[in-house]
């Protein structure tokens, strides 16, 4: 088929949205990224309102998500007859492409820390608070925390290019300032890293994942694939909440690694039956 095109601006992608908790539209993009991304064929409304279906969402939420994702640019529709199906566009296969290699690769590792830290000194004025709000999002998102107003930091030094970004994109870059140091003598780094992030909030998080699918062993293709995607909503909002802090900055007994290894071994163990079964229910949404 050739390549749908559109006309759309390119989409905006907003964070907040994708991590809410009761979307429909969030859903569907976790289902679109975890089966149709790899495939790249096009997916039928009734196959993806279906689907969406059995993971609780009611037919009328299914085709508002598809017509919303259709308006913020992430997919395209094809009418064939009667039916019509849907397709990713360039700017939604970037889009989930770039959230899958996070997604997937995430809890993998937390490499050695050298004991330093990244600081932002960022001037915005009280008035923008627009400006403000924005760059708190998408600094949080990538893994910073704020100590005092007008001070971000984070114990990955290689995440300056990142924050390079964030600042351009805002037009913030001749407003902001950036060192790489190690802590000093003057107070704690333990009571900087607690007034910076929220670690008790992520850890209940974590254990709430746990305790969610460590017993759960579906079965039946319909059941596998509803648990695998599932799992991977889940888990796809933790890239965007936990900054990635060195094991000597986390509390003792900490969960984010047993809840990376669990989600991990689930989706290596759930992938052959969840996928297969969406090709089952390709096959006959074709054909019927």
């Amino acid at each position: 088929m050739a390549e749908p095109r559109t006309t759309a601006a390119r989409p905006k992608v907003s964070r907040r949205r994708e991590v809410s908790h009761t979307s429909a539209r969030s859903l569907l993009m976790t289902v679109l990224g975890e089966y149709a991304l790899p495939r790249g064929t096009p997916v039928w409304t009734s196959m993806l309102v279906d689907v969406l279906g059995f993971l609780g969402v009611e037919e009328k939420s299914a085709r508002q998500a598809l017509a919303r994702s259709a308006a913020e640019g992430w997919i395209v529709s094809e009418r064939l007859g009667r039916r019509v199906r849907w397709s990713l566009t360039p700017p939604g296969r970037r889009l989930l492409t770039e959230a899958a290699e996070r997604v997937y690769a995430f809890g993998r590792d937390r490499p050695a820390w050298d004991g330093r830290w990244l600081i932002l000194l960022i001037s915005v004025p009280e008035a923008k608070r627009d400006l403000r709000h924005r760059l708190r999002t998408r600094l949080t998102w990538a893994g910073f925390g704020s100590p005092v107003a007008g001070v971000w930091i984070s114990a990955d030094p290689g995440r300056q290019e990142e924050a390079d970004r964030i600042l351009a994109d805002l037009g913030l870059s001749t407003q902001a300032l950036s060192f790489v140091a190690a802590y000093g003598e003057i107070g704690e780094q333990e009571a900087m890293v607690t007034q910076s992030w929220d670690l008790t909030d992520l850890e209940e998080r974590y254990e709430r994942f746990i305790g969610r699918f460590t017993d759960l062993r579906p079965s039946g293709g319909r059941a596998v694939l509803r648990a695998q995607t599932e799992l991977v909503h889940e888990w796809r909002r933790f890239p965007y909440l936990d900054p990635r802090l060195p094991a000597e900055l986390l509390p003792t007994r900490w969960c984010g690694a047993k809840a990376a290894d669990l989600f991990h071994h689930k989706h290596v163990d759930w992938r052959p039956d969840a996928q297969h079964y969406w090709d089952v229910l390709l096959e006959a949404d074709e054909t019927g």
